[in-house]
């Protein structure tokens, strides 16, 4: 299956260096879009609510520490597969000219991140799940 470290090599190839936190927010975006367009994940690894908006923790220990992004930083940018490959591209069409905070504040207002947060205050730490559900009946109702 599909990685969350393949999406992002796809995406750092196409897009080129960007801030971590776009590149998670991008990736999650890809993920909930590809679930409502293929009725199934684009990858496998799980997402979280984290206080700056969704993260794939395991995309997150490729890049920890480091605020910018380079495309060489994930080696196998063509594990992507091309039908997986044009929901990303419909993903970084609409939303790539956006800012992190740009995505990061969007993901705070959409029910995913919510209602994965629950009553936490801004700016705790989580760990909580965005489920696969969630990202589908959520993105799914926008379209």
């Amino acid at each position: 299956m599909t990685t969350v470290r393949d999406v992002a090599a796809y995406i750092l190839r196409s897009a080129g260096e960007m801030t971590a936190m776009k590149l998670q927010k991008l990736c999650y975006y890809s993920q909930a879009w590809h679930l409502v367009w293929e009725e199934e994940p684009l990858f496998g690894d799980k997402i979280e609510a984290w206080a700056n908006g969704p993260v794939a923790p395991s995309l997150y220990d490729l890049h920890r520490g480091q605020f910018r992004v380079q495309p060489d930083l994930v080696k196998n940018a063509d594990a992507l597969p091309k039908h997986r490959a044009s929901s990303v591209d419909a993903v970084l069409k609409f939303y790539g000219g956006q800012s992190a905070w740009e995505l990061s504040n969007l993901t705070h207002s959409e029910r995913p991140w919510l209602d994965a947060r629950g009553n936490l205050p801004l700016g705790a730490s989580s760990h909580a799940e965005i489920t696969p559900a969630s990202m589908a009946e959520y993105y799914g109702s926008l379209t």
